[in-house]
């Protein structure tokens, strides 16, 4: 497999959860794990969001200088979680041991999939249409869409997160979210442990 765990965007909740899963891929029980974001952050809501409501976020905070700093902290702080940019997924098909994810321009193989795309409709990554179902807390009139899961899980190995999870379109939430998988990921790499990976002022 080319990865362990692959994340298939790169707004607040894809790249929530890149961040929590590179802080913890220097623990023991990630020894030689292999994780990677497509950041497919374009169709990312956040690129017209003006955040005056979020917790540590100053007021008047623009979303697309939001999704820059998130990815500037990944490189910098994070570099083992390997990004792959200017990519779009086109379809995600399940394989012996895993998963198979196709893009505009290539293909790549994980153990896990986290899916974190917006929930607009029409979706766009085939392969997981019959997961599709209305959105639950989305006005009927938007014609919003999430993918059928339990606690973020939709099968084995494939997990959604943010608003595709059926959350609600804030920022908060959906960073929460995303936060909530990785945390959910490094537990079953732990043996099932219950694991969060927090720093300490010294």
């Amino acid at each position: 497999m080319d990865f362990d765990v692959l994340i298939i965007g790169g707004g607040a909740a894809g790249l929530s959860c890149a961040l929590v899963i590179g802080s913890g891929l220097d623990k023991e029980f990630a020894e030689n794990r292999k994780a990677g974001i497509i950041l497919h952050q374009k169709s990312s809501h956040l690129q017209s969001a003006l955040l005056k409501n979020v917790f540590g976020i100053a007021p008047g905070t623009k979303g697309m200088d939001v999704l820059d700093q998130g990815v500037k902290h990944l490189t910098d702080i994070y570099p083992e979680m390997r990004q792959v940019s200017s990519e779009k997924v086109k379809e995600v098909n399940e394989i012996n041991g895993g998963f198979r994810v196709i893009t505009n321009k290539s293909e790549y193989t994980t153990e896990k999939v986290v899916v974190a795309v917006g929930y607009t409709s029409p979706f766009r990554i085939n392969g997981l249409e019959e997961y599709l179902i209305p959105h639950k807390k989305a006005k009927i009139s938007k014609d919003r869409v999430q993918l059928k899961n339990d606690d973020h899980l939709v099968k084995p190995g494939l997990y959604v997160a943010g608003t595709l999870a059926g959350w609600r379109s804030q920022y908060a939430i959906a960073s929460g979210s995303g936060a909530a998988v990785a945390t959910d990921i490094l537990t079953n790499w732990n043996n099932g442990e219950h694991t969060k990976v927090h720093d300490k002022l010294a």
